[in-house]
């Protein structure tokens, strides 16, 4: 630390700190209108200016200097300040100074004494209202680079600039054009840094940051989009949201957001939101009751039970619904159904992480924080685009590139990161574990494997070494079509780091054989002694949705209890008889696609679906609605009539993440607050509401009156929970998993001392390549790829319902320009995208982000029916389908 006199007060600042740090740790505000703490400083508008040893400076860009005697109060400094000041405002409009605007330029002059009058400009350079999220009123911009300099160092997507000259200078969209054309993904950083009002959100949020508008009511949540974990501010007012930004203090997101936590939440007004109950009557979906409602469905629950034992009914529970929503969902059905058909949507993404990080190093989790990734100098990212599926973890691993750091990006498309890459591995999709076993052969030739850690705290380094012998970089280039010596850069690039990190999403476990993707993945780390041991940062899988790993943690799962405890270990049972005081059934029940060839072959009687759209999202869609139909009770929880829904016996109207109460665990295992920031529409309840509401009417008591004690009685079962609760999370913000003891911090980087696999060693795994399920030929000649787009979310049920839509109007085919001249295809026209399992209608767009033979495409918009064309195949060792692999072929519609 540093100490500088303020004043005549002693304060302390970090080494490296501004005096413009040490005159506010002293408790003094003086103007820094180019200023924010998260950006580099600039000193160009001359409003924080102080006196440091007797000479005057701007402290913004003035290095604290051990022992420096700052003066901030004396007369001539406040003129100067305030000269400053005029100078900004002589050149605005009056407008700028309105009465009612809260910008901090506004309330820097009320401060100050400047008044309107002091505003010497007519104004005329004119607005662009042409973004849904982001309008400028270019005649209120000061040129501070404020927003420049957000975007490019913060967000990273350098979309803004500043242009013209002397006073013409103003920002404006580095593409030209108007700012909804440019390349702004709408992180919302511009506006909330912006201190006069030139760059504002429209309607009731205009002039709404962080620091003004005290009379709106705010709420401290986490967002309910991806696995990131953000940390938001909701603020309301009359029982509405006006607007949701970035909490400054945010563990994971540091006061960073993207378009849709930021800006998405335009659905909860939606017209089409559920605001009361449907039950099918002669073919009809119609509105009654709850109780109307609870009456058929425990009816329709007892008559399955009869007709077919407890297995005859299940449960999808969901990754969007809380901790506690989970935990009850899952000992609803053991409890007051007596079976363990109960899974959640990781199934179709992460459970192959889940069962490869389990076997390799004993948890289904992160091996490191996000924190420490960052201090990685070297990242390997695989099959990830966090660019725009995690936009806010994308930003910060961008930083960290661009701040020096080696980047190794694995993956088929020239998206997001791989633009920034020292090597860009483009391998053909399904050809991973080849490409991860051609990542340790040379790992092991060229002496790069940690040989201590190997021999103390690893096994299956012989049958590893053997089966690698048969991945050279020439046999693995010949299979994966990455050229050798890229392969050989990419190993030298991690294996010769002296802190590595492997970063990885979608592309490494929707595969057949995903769970080898997983493991041979996670060889590297094991290989370059990466994980629990500080010399690297472990395998860390980017979760798609923002509660997917909490909703496996809680237990619903068929095959284990909350804290992965498994159904078959007789001592499990014996715990949860003694919590719960009923039989847990020790056979482990249906996943989902298991449910859904049941529900087809007449043997599932009811399923209950909780806010997952099957019919938009799951593979094959035409047989998951077969499915369906061929169910005798279908019930979902829902916010609309979702294509799911539409095929429903019952829906029951439901909260949104901004209606709830309970916690979420994010991508790196943190424990999180969810507050509810406005009531849910009409006759709308919780998920936690809504299995107590059915509990109740089949005579069950599940117990757990409200979320805190679902939390508290989990961690009675599940010990890795035990010192977590509510309260604590209120005090501290943020706690990772394991955390078995209330009085000790969670633990956020695993492994230190043993791993948690029975000998205490991290397994390498000797699983040789195997080819995917499906193969292109004459017939379907292409390789179809499908993922998300930064503007959307999933299904799209939400991101759809606001000016997302704006930015993301259809569901796009990405091909390539060979591609496209070989099939007669033009950019922008509709085409026709048919598999063996079905048929979608898409927008081509002609472009070189995917090879020659490869496609892509998103499933925003269910009705282009992209999930018709997914094949049924599905990891060998959890039946996560093969997403990333179908073969296709394109004709123009």
């Amino acid at each position: 630390m540093t100490r500088i006199e303020v004043d005549g007060l002693a304060v302390d600042v970090p080494e490296g700190a501004s005096l413009l740090a040490g005159v506010r740790a002293a408790g003094i505000e003086v103007p820094a209108l180019c200023h924010d703490d998260r950006l580099s400083p600039a000193g160009s508008c001359r409003t924080c200016l102080v006196r440091a040893d007797g000479r005057i400076a701007a402290a913004c860009v003035t290095p604290a200097a051990p022992g420096a005697r700052v003066e901030t109060a004396t007369d001539d400094l406040r003129e100067l300040r305030r000269d400053a000041v005029e100078i900004i405002v002589s050149a605005l409009p009056p407008r700028a100074l309105a009465a009612d605007s809260r910008s901090e330029l506004a309330q820097t002059c009320r401060s100050l004494g400047i008044g309107p009058e002091t505003a010497g400009s007519t104004g005329g350079r004119g607005r662009d209202d042409s973004h849904p999220f982001v309008h400028l009123d270019r005649d209120l911009c000061i040129a501070c680079g404020r927003c420049v300099r957000m975007c490019a160092e913060v967000q990273g997507t350098f979309a803004l600039t500043l242009t013209g000259r002397g006073a013409d200078t103003v920002v404006a969209p580095g593409t030209g054009g108007p700012w909804a054309e440019s390349d702004c993904v709408a992180c919302g950083g511009c506006v909330d840094t912006c201190p006069t009002g030139a760059i504002t959100e429209p309607g009731p949020a205009r002039g709404l940051t962080s620091a003004s508008r005290p009379e709106v009511a705010r709420t401290r949540t986490t967002c309910g989009y991806c696995g990131v974990g953000c940390s938001l501010e909701v603020a309301t007012r009359d029982g509405g949201v006006t607007a949701v930004l970035p909490a400054r203090d945010g563990p994971v997101n540091q006061g960073h957001a993207c378009v849709k936590g930021r800006f998405a939440h335009g659905y909860l007004t939606s017209p089409e939101r559920l605001i009361q109950p449907l039950l099918r009557r002669d073919g009809r979906l119609e509105p009654v009751g709850w109780d109307e409602a609870l009456d058929h469905i425990a009816r329709g629950l007892r008559a399955a039970v009869d007709a077919g034992g407890p297995d005859a009914v299940a449960a999808i529970s969901s990754a969007r619904a809380t901790n506690e929503e989970n935990y009850l969902v899952q000992k609803f059905m053991r409890v007051a159904i007596g079976t363990n058909n109960i899974d959640n949507c990781s199934r179709l993404c992460h459970s192959p992480s889940a069962a490869g990080l389990t076997a390799s190093f004993g948890l289904p989790g992160c091996t490191d924080t996000f924190d420490d990734v960052e201090r990685a100098d070297c990242l390997l990212v695989v099959g990830a685009n966090p660019v725009e599926a995690h936009p806010v973890v994308g930003a910060r691993l961008l930083q960290r590139v661009l701040h020096g750091a080696r980047l190794v990006v694995a993956d088929p498309r020239a998206v997001g990161l791989a633009l920034h890459a020292d090597v860009h591995l483009r391998p053909r999709p399904g050809t991973n574990v080849a490409l991860f076993h051609g990542l340790a052969h040379v790992l092991l030739a060229e002496g790069l494997a940690d040989e201590e850690f190997l021999r103390e705290r690893a096994t299956g380094l012989p049958e590893l070494t053997e089966l690698l012998a048969g991945y050279p970089p020439d046999q693995v280039a010949d299979v994966t079509g990455v050229p050798a010596a890229d392969l050989v850069a990419a190993a030298r690039l991690y294996g010769r780091a002296e802190r590595p990190a492997i970063v990885y999403g979608l592309g490494v476990t929707e595969h057949l054989h995903g769970t080898d993707g997983v493991r041979a993945l996670s060889n590297l780390a094991i290989l370059r002694g990466a994980v629990g041991t500080g010399r690297g940062y472990g395998v860390n899988p980017l979760r798609g949705q923002n509660n997917v790993q909490g909703a496996s943690d809680m237990g619903a799962l068929p095959d284990v209890l909350p804290g992965y405890a498994k159904v078959t270990d007789p001592a499990v049972r014996s715990l949860a008889r003694d919590v719960w005081g009923v039989r847990v059934p020790q056979r482990p029940g249906l996943r989902i696609p298991e449910m859904f060839a049941a529900a087809r072959a007449g043997d599932l009687r009811a399923l209950w679906i909780i806010g997952e759209d099957v019919c938009a999202t799951d593979p094959d869609t035409n047989r998951v609605a077969q499915a369906l139909n061929s169910c005798p009770l279908v019930v979902c929880n829902e916010l609309f009539l979702s294509e799911t829904a539409r095929h429903a016996d019952v829906v029951l109207p439901v909260a949104s993440w901004l209606e709830k109460d309970g916690t979420f665990v994010n991508f790196d295992r943190r424990f999180q607050r969810v507050r509810p920031a406005v009531r849910p529409p009409g006759e709308a309840r919780t998920d936690f509401q809504a299995v107590h509401a059915l509990a109740a009417a089949m005579g069950v008591d599940l117990g757990c009156p409200t979320p805190a004690a679902a939390l508290a009685e989990c961690g009675r079962l599940a010990p890795v929970f035990a010192g977590l609760s509510h309260g604590r999370l209120d005090r501290e913000g943020a706690v990772p998993w394991p955390c078995p003891d209330p009085d000790r911090p969670g633990e956020a980087t695993l492994y230190r001392e043993r791993f948690a696999t029975p000998d205490g060693r991290a397994h390498l795994a000797a699983a040789p390549y195997l080819p995917p399920g499906e193969q292109p030929d004459d017939r379907y000649p292409l390789i179809l790829i499908t993922g998300r787009r930064w503007a959307h979310y999933n299904s799209g049920s939400m991101t759809r319902r606001g000016g997302n839509l704006q930015l993301g109007p259809v569901d796009f085919l990405d091909l390539h320009p060979d591609d496209a001249a070989r099939y007669g295809l033009r950019d922008g026209e509709q085409v026709t995208v048919e598999s063996r399992h079905g048929q979608a209608r898409l927008i081509a767009q002609v472009g070189e982000q995917v090879a020659p033979g490869q496609v892509f495409c998103s499933f925003h918009f269910p009705a282009s029916g992209v999930n018709s064309l997914t094949s049924d195949h599905a990891d060998t060792v959890t039946s996560c389908p093969e997403y990333k692999v179908t073969a296709v072929r394109v004709a123009a519609s």
